[in-house]
């Protein structure tokens, strides 16, 4: 089975090695699935993922709880197993494939008025990052004579 979507990080991802010295990087996250329910909210499904070798290494600092990955996994099973709450699920598979989704801004739950917003202030750039304009390009008819159409 392939699992291809957004996960959810429910915590960091943990970096290990392997016996023979590969890099794994173990992820767990909230997969949403489905239509809304009658609650407005889709159901979802906790994955385990694991991601091998160099990009494991790599990315392992900035796979945080709480970041939005675009993942496409294969060899996606089904565990179910014994927790606090009784019986549950999980989806566990390899990552094939990893994006960072882009994030969505976060929406203050107490809404300033207008009145009372501050706009943002644009600062200017840096001297050493200014570049000038180009300049205007001469007029010049000393080449149209060499024109072959």
């Amino acid at each position: 089975m392939i699992l291809t979507g957004n996960i959810r990080l429910g915590r960091d991802s943990e970096l290990r090695f392997t016996a023979g010295g590969t890099a794994v990087a173990n992820l767990i996250g909230v997969y949403d699935y489905g239509r809304k329910g009658d609650d407005d909210k889709k159901p979802s499904q906790w994955v385990e993922l694991a991601l091998f070798g160099n990009q494991a290494e790599a990315l392992a600092p900035y796979l945080l709880k709480g970041a939005v990955l675009f993942v496409s996994a294969g060899d996606v099973h089904v565990e179910i197993y014994n927790g606090k709450n009784g019986v549950g699920s999980k989806l566990v598979g390899k990552v094939t494939l990893l994006d960072f989704a882009p994030s969505q801004p976060q929406r203050d739950a107490s809404p300033q008025p207008a009145a009372q917003r501050q706009p943002a202030q644009r600062q200017p750039a840096p001297a050493a990052q200014r570049r000038p304009a180009p300049a205007a390009p001469a007029a010049s008819n000393e080449f149209e004579d060499d024109i072959p159409f």
